[in-house]
């Protein structure tokens, strides 16, 4: 099995559209033999504070008016997680269980809060899915965040999501981000970009 890593936050929204489109790809290609590994990349850290949720709104208009309209259809701003850690601490230990399960995990907490307007930041709705993935609750620990935090300065990921292939690492590939004078955000797909990233995925 090929594990591609990838650091990212799960409150970041450039990270669905990335992971969407990769597992869009995989499933065409018929390569399940790929697994992504989804670590923590924890914005509220870097940032020295959660992400604001008017802020996410503003860019999810932004990317489903541009590059994405077929995503983000269930996003609900007043339901955005106050904070992030849990979420992320609850995919490092599905990634504990097995790969599949933690890909699997990182995924759905996406799905919820993007497409589905889900508050991923409530413990309930996180011990449902621990429960659901046959995740030990006790096991959900936010000091492995950190660790993969530190782990992320030291490889030098400069931003969510940042994948590593066996063939180089990424940067959001794909996508070329701006923000205008107007301070929207510009974004434009860039196919060759996501093509090198696929080609190096899947060689």
């Amino acid at each position: 099995m090929r594990t591609i890593e990838v650091f990212a936050d799960v409150t970041c929204p450039f990270t669905h559209v990335g992971l969407r489109r990769m597992v869009a790809a995989r499933q065409a290609k018929g390569r399940d033999d790929v697994v992504l590994r989804v670590r923590s990349w924890p914005l509220e850290v870097v940032n020295g504070a959660p992400l604001d949720a008017a802020f996410v709104a503003e860019e999810v208009d932004d990317i489903r008016a541009q590059v994405a309209p077929d995503l983000f259809v269930g996003f609900n701003s007043e339901r955005f997680p106050s904070s992030a850690m849990t979420a992320m601490a609850l995919a490092a230990a599905a990634d504990r269980v097995d790969p599949i399960t933690g890909e699997r995990v990182s995924l759905a907490l996406r799905t919820m809060l993007f497409e589905e307007g889900v508050d991923i930041s409530d413990e309930s709705v996180l011990r449902s899915v621990a429960a659901e993935h046959g995740v030990d609750w006790s096991d959900v620990d936010p000091a492995r965040v950190l660790a993969d935090h530190a782990e992320g300065v030291e490889r030098h990921v400069t931003g969510s999501p940042h994948f590593f292939t066996p063939g180089g690492d990424f940067f959001c590939p794909g996508l070329a981000i701006s923000r205008g004078d107007d301070g929207h955000l510009h974004v434009e797909p860039k196919a060759e970009v996501f093509e090198a990233f696929l080609a190096s995925c899947f060689a």
